[in-house]
């Protein structure tokens, strides 16, 4: 089973679920918990409990991301970092 990006994704991985099927624009449709997937298959494999609660989502491994990928993808981006002189109020 492997993420996206190619990163083996297990059981109890923290994810970011996309949709759309690879189609334009990003949907993210869910942050959670992957959870009752099975080796040998990255299509309608497996669940995401919702971090914040709510529905459990069904996942495809293929169109999930690790969510420490995701963060370093940010980061990458330049993204992690306030603009200079926004106050937080």
């Amino acid at each position: 089973m492997h993420y996206r990006n190619g990163r083996e994704a297990k059981n109890g991985d923290k994810v970011v679920s996309l949709a759309g099927y690879g189609s334009a624009p990003v949907n993210i449709n869910g942050i959670g918990i992957l959870f009752d997937a099975v080796a040998g298959n990255d299509y309608c494999n497996g669940s995401v409990a919702p971090i914040l609660g709510g529905n459990v989502i069904s996942a495809c491994i293929c169109d999930c991301l690790h969510l420490d990928d995701v963060a370093a993808l940010i980061v990458d981006a330049g993204l992690h970092k306030r603009l200079d002189g926004k106050s937080s109020n």
